[in-house]
């Protein structure tokens, strides 16, 4: 009994409060700290992907916006880059498919001239129990995720000791 008098009392004390101040968010600025650099984000068209590819841009680095899927996602990604100031292209390759890496870097080579940041975030997921998994689906899971990082990244590496 004693406790519930000290809870009802507590309780009026802080609906008796006086009104807090209304919060007031900082502005802040965008620091372009990546002025300069060139980068490839790899699933780039949606996801953690356009996340990274619009902070670079932001940031200041001329983006490379890889996709697979709906060339308008990828181009909404370079649109939103282009619009805060930031140079995007967008190019669509598949990580996993050789030709298709050596053409897209090829490609970023000409416009940008180099590449600085490589960020190997494509990837996909083929949802099913493994018993009833195809091995067709899990050598696509297998092509994008482990040798499309290696074809990218082998890429980037001869651009870096070029």
């Amino acid at each position: 009994m004693a406790s519930d008098m000290r809870i009802n009392q507590k309780l009026n004390e802080m609906n008796s409060m006086p009104e807090q101040p209304h919060v007031v968010k900082p502005k802040c600025e965008t620091l372009q700290i990546l002025k300069g650099q060139k980068a490839l984000v790899t699933g780039a068209s949606s996801g953690i992907g356009k996340a990274i590819a619009i902070a670079f841009g932001v940031a200041g680095a001329d983006v490379v916006v890889n996709y697979i899927g709906d060339e308008n996602d990828a181009l909404d990604v370079t649109e939103i880059i282009q619009s805060s100031g930031g140079n995007a292209i967008a190019i669509r390759a598949d990580v996993s498919q050789e030709d298709q890496v050596s053409a897209m870097f090829s490609q970023m080579l000409d416009v940008f001239g180099t590449i600085d940041i490589l960020v190997n975030n494509a990837g996909i997921q083929q949802d099913s129990p493994i018993e009833t998994m195809s091995l067709k689906q899990w050598e696509q899971v297998i092509a994008v995720n482990l040798t499309g990082q290696f074809l990218c990244a082998r890429e980037a590496i001869r651009e870096f000791k070029r």
